[in-house]
């Protein structure tokens, strides 16, 4: 589009110069205003349409880098749970309560050890010892104050924001079967279109083709996968981390 105007532009200049070799000078003053007047639109339409888009960009990076805070948090408390649960899951009532009363056991690893009484009765009486590892129970730790302290944002951390009121991101959680081992997996997600809900429709079609080692790939910002073992965001480092 920006292309076509500027071309528009050219060929307008192209032919105030013919008219200027060619047209009778009692009409040229009428032609003229005409074709500035044409010339200045175009530009006003060229300048617009540029700054649309970059205002767009601002816009955008501001609204993603507040939905992958979130995305962020909602990893996090996926991650603690399923260090204590052994899975993860898929309502955020269940993350909210596990956050509000969960705990982490803390432990400690030491080397020992022991008779091996195989080996022992393999050679004839002797004593042989074999080394283990004893984890020791040295208490538990709040996971509310472990991930957010005194931040109660965990409350609010499933709603995208500047989206419309009560889109949530999605979330689910299963399992992948790899190897006949059940591995859990989660996912949450928000399409870039409820994001930017209020934007340009146009530029929005455009964001959702990104390909870009700079930009959010796809038309969606998410975290984790259900189709692969992975708990990594789609975004790129300069929105935060994504691991």
């Amino acid at each position: 589009m920006i292309l076509y105007i500027i071309l528009a532009i050219v060929l307008t200049i192209a032919i105030v110069w013919l008219i200027d070799k060619f047209v009778p000078n009692k009409l040229r003053p009428v032609v003229h205003i005409v074709l500035w007047a044409v010339i200045i639109a175009l530009g006003y339409f060229t300048y617009m349409s540029v700054y649309e888009e970059i205002k767009f960009n601002e816009i955008k990076e501001e609204r993603y880098a507040k939905a992958i805070e979130k995305l962020i948090d909602i990893r996090d408390s996926e991650l603690a749970y399923k260090e204590v649960n052994g899975k993860f899951t898929k309502s955020y009532d269940s993350l909210i309560k596990f956050i509000e009363t969960g705990k982490f056991t803390l432990t400690q690893r030491r080397d020992s050890s022991i008779v091996d009484e195989e080996l022992t009765k393999r050679y004839g009486g002797v004593t042989t010892y074999k080394e283990i590892v004893l984890v020791d129970t040295l208490g538990y730790a709040s996971v509310k104050d472990s991930l957010f302290k005194s931040s109660n944002r965990y409350k609010t951390m499933m709603n995208v924001p500047f989206a419309k009121e009560g889109t949530k991101f999605k979330l689910d959680a299963g399992y992948l079967t790899t190897s006949d081992t059940k591995i859990p997996v989660f996912e949450a997600s928000v399409k870039k279109r409820k994001i930017l809900h209020d934007q340009p429709n146009d530029l929005i079609l455009k964001e959702n083709q990104v390909i870009s080692v700079e930009g959010v790939n796809g038309d969606a910002i998410k975290v984790g996968s259900m189709d692969e073992v992975k708990t990594i965001g789609n975004w790129p480092k300069t929105y935060g981390s994504n691991e």
